[in-house]
């Protein structure tokens, strides 16, 4: 028998040691769902996707057009500056001040990402470290928690479906536990609870956040996609607000720009300039033609986003009323890009991953289980209103065949 040293080297087993960080990620609970999607495309099923929030439809052609004209300037394909060049910082803080009456410094109030989700993950890794501690909102978004597992931080989850009782739970846990969380994550319009909020509820997260010293993260995605009159208020508009946080946009959702991935960063001066040192290390900035367009876009396509949020509230309708009808129990959101719809009786016995199993493996539509999105979520389904309004009633259709509902082609 050999020994050890006589094992050559290309037949020794080798293990990958990967970091601690990655370790302390839980299983992808999308994982199967996403498995048996891919399966049945291959096999030729045309499966109607309301799982994620990716909209199927084109930005303004004024957009397109312009980054094709910035196409053909050598001079925009070099690398870019990792904050985002100065015309578009500044025509955030515009849009800024148009929109909600907050003046932004574009030099050191505005930095732009690769999109929010990158902005948002790598502004964890400059605020966090081990023994650090955030509070999540719950049902969580995954970046919100996985974010701050991989920046080393500690999670502390709290159900956001009842604002009020959010701010009295976040007040709770900063008098009750040493050391006080360092930052708060907020999330309104919220995915996926889809949950709003107005703008006295920022005005009482700032006081709590100078009487608790934390600081504020929002992720304000679905700023643009608002329905019947509401307008969802920003984080910095509150008095006080730049003072101790940042606020997350993206033009990904009503500006239908999805794939170029551009969003932003804004608010107190020391947390953006953190975020720009750690991206400084980590890129070389955003396409320059992209952020060309997207300023375009921002100056000149304020009725494409007021078109796009009208279309998306047609198809919340549509969606809505056909699953009423079904005998769902349906709130209709007053924003966002999704229905949080809770699961109807005997079938949340089911439980949430196994009934969106069955929606997708018997009537080819694949949706987002509640208990993706952690333990809050167990009883609902996530819904996005991506597809047009003839696609969600042909889903809805083929939701009623599988649960035995026979008069569902009449829907």
């Amino acid at each position: 028998m050999r020994s050890e040293s006589d094992i050559p080297f290309e037949d020794a087993p080798f293990n990958i040691p990967v970091a601690d960080r990655v370790d302390r990620l839980p299983p992808y609970m999308f994982g199967k769902i996403n498995k048996l999607k891919h399966e049945k495309r291959v096999a030729g099923v045309d499966v109607i996707d309301l799982g994620m929030g990716n909209p199927t439809d084109s930005p303004d052609p004024l957009i397109i057009e312009k980054l094709g004209e910035a196409l053909s300037d050598p001079r925009n394909h070099r690398y870019s500056v990792s904050n985002g060049i100065e015309n578009l910082r500044k025509e955030v803080s515009a849009r800024y001040w148009k929109k909600y009456g907050v003046r932004l410094d574009p030099a050191s109030e505005v930095i732009a990402c690769i999109g929010s989700k990158e902005g948002f993950s790598h502004l964890c890794l400059a605020l966090m470290g081990p023994g650090d501690t955030a509070i999540v909102p719950s049902p969580s978004f995954p970046i919100h928690v996985y974010a701050v597992m991989l920046a080393s931080g500690n999670v502390i989850s709290l159900d956001v479906r009842e604002p009020d009782q959010f701010l009295s739970n976040i007040e709770y846990t900063c008098k009750h536990i040493f050391p006080k969380p360092k930052v708060v994550i907020v999330n309104f319009p919220h995915n996926p609870s889809t949950t709003v909020v107005d703008q006295g509820f920022y005005d009482d997260l700032v006081k709590l956040a100078k009487k608790y010293q934390f600081l504020v993260i929002s992720d304000f995605a679905y700023a643009d996609i608002c329905f019947d009159g509401y307008q969802a208020p920003s984080f910095l508009a509150s008095p006080g607000a730049i003072d101790v946080g940042v606020e997350f946009t993206t033009m990904s959702k009503g500006y239908s720009m999805a794939g170029w991935r551009i969003g932003f960063c804004a608010g107190n001066p020391e947390m953006v300039r953190a975020l720009a040192t750690i991206k400084g290390y980590y890129d070389y900035g955003i396409f320059q033609p992209i952020q060309i367009a997207a300023i375009v876009a921002m100056r000149h396509c304020d009725a494409a986003v007021e078109s796009v949020s009208k279309e998306y509230q047609q198809r919340r309708d549509t969606l809505c009323s056909s699953l009423t009808r079904l005998g769902w129990d349906i709130q209709p959101p007053k924003a966002s890009m999704f229905v949080w719809a809770k699961i109807p009786e005997p079938w949340n016995e089911m439980g949430s991953i196994n009934f969106a199993m069955k929606l997708l493996d018997e009537g080819g539509v694949a949706v987002s289980p509640g208990r993706g999105f952690g333990d809050d979520g167990e009883g609902y389904l996530r819904l996005s209103i991506v597809e047009n309004s003839n696609r969600l009633k042909q889903a809805v259709r083929q939701i009623g065949k599988c649960m035995k509902i026979e008069d569902s082609d009449a829907i």
